[in-house]
């Protein structure tokens, strides 16, 4: 299964602005057609109606990622600059992920890893990360996750995801 990972810089735009005509260039490059009406589901989970295809969309202060595919799909994207507290490891790693985060060389990175792979995952299932409880169990080594432009980038389907 394809998905279609497209980037740019945010050039004075909002995230949600340059999301959207990120998302309507790609739809109409890989589709063929116009963008069709989006709806937000009950959970808040904003998709297509009526159409074969799904997309997910993450922002940061200077860049927009959007992901186009056949199938629910969740995509996340960090600065790598950006520092998160540490405390919030505690609150979001699950017990293996947690050993996975102590014994790293730079903490900030793991943190920002599972952050972006927990976030990916919470709108691909449209459920959103449920605290305390974060049974998730991602690695650091996760091939789901790649640097670009200075980005930690996760691209999570239900395919390979269980939901």
């Amino acid at each position: 299964m394809a998905i279609y990972i497209r980037k740019e810089a945010l050039a004075g735009r909002s995230g949600h602005e340059a999301g959207r005509d990120l998302l309507k260039a790609l739809y109409q490059e890989v589709a063929g057609g116009p963008m069709p009406s989006i709806a937000i589901a009950p959970g808040g989970k904003p998709d297509f109606l009526d159409a074969a295809w799904h997309f997910s969309v993450s922002h940061t202060d200077r860049q927009v990622f959007v992901a186009l595919a056949g199938c629910p799909l969740g995509l996340d994207c960090e600065e790598l600059e950006r520092k998160v507290p540490e405390r919030l490891a505690r609150r979001i790693l699950s017990p293996g992920e947690y050993a996975q985060y102590e014994s790293a060389p730079d903490k900030n990175r793991a943190l920002l890893t599972f952050w972006v792979l927990k976030e990916a995952a919470a709108k691909c299932t449209g459920r959103g990360i449920q605290y305390p409880e974060n049974h998730t169990d991602f690695t650091l080594s996760d091939p789901r996750v790649r640097e670009e432009d200075g980005c930690l980038v996760a691209v999570i389907t239900e395919d390979d995801y269980a939901v």
